[in-house]
């Protein structure tokens, strides 16, 4: 079987996005996605990505395999190039904005005149029960509590931006050992679900440097909902702004976690690289 895709990226955090909107199931297996991220003998990318028919009165349904076959709740980079991809496919016909269904509940993409597109996040989840991690009791928040990781001990904040994060505070992000230290934190037994990590620096209250270790992918080049999990535990530990410009290694996202409503919003690219079609 051939299937057509377009590959997206949003600051390097990149994706084969597949027309399934026929089909309310992924038209190929988690094993099938493996192989096609491969960056060797495939065609290279974090995670596939599917648009598919929506449910419960949303527009479409995002579901995503990431680059080892497991399946995320949501993917912020991921949800911005969906949007586009979208908006590729509708042409003219194409909205200012969609509602899309995912694992993590309903995200609200809306493509902006500069290219951009600013995603309403939804609330960020803190309780250690909905993260889920056991680093404190099932409804408590975990901020700067003590995680022993590779014969280290860590001060770390936990958040839900509907998949599960790990942020720690560094002086130096780029002085951490990535590949090494990734995993560790990952397969943690205090995240029986695993957990995606973030190390941060605080450059000034409205300015972050961050690097990120994903559940599933890897070090990546970006991490839109580790952005947003990153301000969160930031303002909650008194390190910066409610509104802030994240750096990641493959560019920066404006992050807002709202005093008004309390939802967090995402600004930033997603770019079309090229199209394509595999057996």
């Amino acid at each position: 079987m051939a299937i057509e895709f377009t590959k997206y990226h949003g600051l390097g955090n990149d994706f084969i996005l597949i027309d399934n909107r026929a089909n309310p199931e992924p038209i190929i297996t988690p094993e099938q996605a493996i192989q096609m991220c491969d960056r060797h003998f495939g065609i290279g990318a974090d995670g596939v990505i599917f648009a598919l028919p929506g449910q419960d009165d949303t527009d479409y349904t995002m579901r995503i395999f990431n680059s080892d076959g497991s399946e995320p709740e949501m993917c912020g980079n991921g949800i911005r190039c969906l949007a586009q991809f979208l908006a590729d496919l509708e042409g003219t016909a194409a909205r200012s904005y969609y509602r899309i269904h995912t694992l993590a509940g309903v995200m609200i993409p809306k493509l902006e005149a500069n290219g951009n597109v600013k995603v309403d996040m939804g609330l960020p989840q803190l309780m250690a029960a909905q993260i889920p991690t056991t680093l404190a009791q099932a409804d408590e928040k975990v901020i700067d509590a003590t995680l022993e990781v590779a014969g280290q001990s860590w001060t770390v904040t936990c958040v839900s931006m509907g998949n599960p994060h790990c942020i720690t505070f560094v002086d130096d992000a780029a002085a951490i050992p990535l590949e090494t230290t990734g995993p560790k934190f990952e397969h943690h037994p205090a995240f029986p679900q695993r957990t995606n990590t973030e190390f941060i620096q605080v450059v000034r209250p409205d300015y972050l440097k961050m690097r990120v270790w994903e559940r599933g992918a890897g070090a990546t080049l970006a991490c839109g909902t580790g952005a947003c999990a990153s301000v969160v535990a930031a303002v909650l530990t008194g390190r910066s702004d409610r509104r802030c410009t994240v750096e990641l290694p493959g560019g920066c996202l404006e992050i807002e976690w709202s005093e008004v409503d309390q939802k967090v919003y995402m600004t930033g690219p997603a770019e079309r690289v090229f199209t394509g079609r595999i057996e």
